[in-house]
Parts: structure tokens; sequence; C-alpha cells
């Protein structure tokens, strides 16, 4: 559903016009949901740190540590793209869907990776057939 998804966002305000009120996108990003965005939006449309937050690219970085900084159990959770023959790898020196500084923060503060070449049996569906 669409409440229950969290994007990059348009900044839009309220107008009061001769036919009434209206919301208007304004030309200006309120924020990107990449990077330091995605907890900023975690933010703006829950309104908690999240229990569990699960990335598989530096752009998911910082939704990771804000997730994990909270109080009491946190879990973070990487999926490791590396089985480019079923899916598609990215890694350290790719240039889209960059993971280097995430496997770093991942491996010291004890993060869990999932390597989908190593631990996936089954990428897609159609595969078990």
């Amino acid at each position: 559903p669409p409440e229950q998804v969290i994007g990059s966002s348009i900044k839009t305000e309220f107008e009061m016009r001769d036919d009434g009120p209206v919301l208007m996108r304004r030309p200006e990003i309120d924020f990107i949901d990449d990077k330091a965005g995605k907890p900023v939006g975690i933010h703006k449309f829950i309104g908690q740190r999240p229990l569990a937050a699960f990335g598989n690219s530096d752009g998911d970085l910082q939704m990771l540590q804000w997730t994990t900084a909270g109080d009491g159990r946190r879990f973070a959770l990487y999926v490791h793209h590396t089985d480019a023959e079923r899916e598609w790898a990215y890694d350290r020196t790719s240039h889209f869907g960059k993971l280097d500084k995430g496997l770093d923060e991942a491996k010291a503060k004890g993060w869990t990776v999932v390597d989908m070449k190593n631990d996936w049996n089954v990428v897609y569906p159609l595969e078990a057939k």
C-alpha cells in the first residue's frame, strides 16, 4: 500500500485559492531516499527508530547505523549481491550498487551479511521448477 512506502519526497505546501484549498508541490526536494536521507525519511513517515533494517549497498549504511544505535536489541542485515550468474554482482569496486563501507561496518559491528551466491539456494522462484 502506498501509505507504507517511504521514498524520496518533494516539498508540498498548503495554499488557499479562490476556488478552495489545495496542496501544491514545490520545485524543491524534501529529502532523497538514499544514504543520510533514508533515516530522515523513516523518521518523517514512521516517527520512530526501527528495530531491524535491511540493505544491500552503501546507500543503506546510514539507515543501518541509525537503526542499530537505538536502545535495546536491534538487527541489521546486508544482502551481499555476489551472484552474477543468477542475479547481479556488485561489491567494493562496482560503479553502481557499491557495497564497500557497509561491509567494513558490518564486520566491525557484528551485523549479519548474507552472501547471495553462497547462502541462497533459489534467487528467483522460477529457478525452483
